[in-house]
């Protein structure tokens, strides 16, 4: 392939990739026409996430699942978290928080659990009290007793000023934790690491505004089965609006910066937090060990 039908096909394959941000932009004579794709670019398009692959067990020579924490106050993790108004920008922009919490509620997507080793199913109907506070205040209360037989007749109802009604949005989430296997594959010989599941942390609803709230693990997602939802959602691309970049890509391709909280370990998983209790530099000083011991497999491969 000589050097003109290779620049040909890399401005092919740009072009492919930018049609992406925002279809027909630049052809569209009304705002509606925007996003619209047409028949050529849907038959080039080719939406299916990039299939792993099989990887049998007997060519995993070492292996080791770790839990990471990714920050999303951290300005690398910024495209997992923004934009978190949606009512002022296109509808082809959205929070990760976002696009698994409508695939959830549409029904797409099924395989959500209480925990990271994915044992207890949580439906949506388990989950509606963490994604929505509804409680009466206390001036509501006095004003149900004070006309009680009304209220209970039927004859007033309960004005929207007595109710506290609170949703969780993305805007309250404040990380992602998520699991994975490193593992070495004797075929190929390499270090990989294979995305295993992922869970928003934020606090509830009913602790939004509460400064004291502590953050808990919403639910687990068993990362594979969100693929092709994920495959469909993009990131903002800072450098180039042009060519954003899949969900479902940024997680593999780890573009983002997280930190080692647990791993794999005889005493049933214990986190570095139970073990090196009241000091956060030993925290990340044990975080890294444990990243360098993974890191350093792959180096003694090579050393004889």
């Amino acid at each position: 392939m000589n050097c003109r039908n290779l620049l040909s096909l890399v401005i092919l394959v740009a072009g492919s990739l930018a049609s992406n941000a925002q279809s027909n932009l630049l052809n569209a004579k009304t705002p509606e026409e925007i996003g619209k794709k047409s028949a050529a670019q849907l038959l080039s398009d080719n939406d299916a996430p990039l299939p792993y692959g099989h990887v049998d067990d007997r060519d995993i020579l070492m292996g080791k699942a770790v839990w990471e924490i990714i920050d999303l106050d951290e300005r690398i993790n910024f495209p997992l978290y923004f934009p978190v108004d949606t009512a002022n920008i296109g509808t082809e922009r959205r929070s990760l928080f976002h696009v698994l919490l409508k695939a959830i509620k549409d029904g797409e997507l099924t395989e959500v659990y209480a925990d990271s080793y994915f044992n207890t199913k949580r439906t949506l109907s388990e989950l509606e009290n963490t994604f929505k506070f509804r409680d009466t205040v206390d001036a509501g209360r006095d004003e149900i007793n004070n006309f009680y037989d009304d209220y209970m007749s039927g004859k007033k109802v309960l004005d929207k000023q007595y109710i506290d009604e609170r949703f969780l949005t993305s805007q309250d989430v404040s990380g992602y934790k998520i699991k994975g296997l490193w593992y070495f594959d004797k075929r190929q010989g390499e270090l990989k690491y294979r995305l295993i599941g992922i869970c928003p942390v934020a606090t509830e609803a009913r602790d939004i505004g509460n400064e004291d709230a502590v953050a808990i693990e919403l639910f687990w997602i068993y990362f594979p089965a969100a693929r092709e939802i994920l495959n469909q959602a993009y990131a903002f691309n800072d450098k180039n609006s042009a060519m954003p970049i899949s969900f479902d890509r940024l997680l593999n391709s780890r573009r983002f910066n997280a930190v080692i909280y647990q791993e794999e370990n005889v005493y049933g998983d214990r986190q570095i937090e139970k073990y090196m209790k009241d000091n956060s530099q030993m925290q990340l000083l044990e975080a890294e060990r444990v990243k360098d011991k993974i890191r350093n497999f792959e180096q003694d491969m090579w050393n004889y």
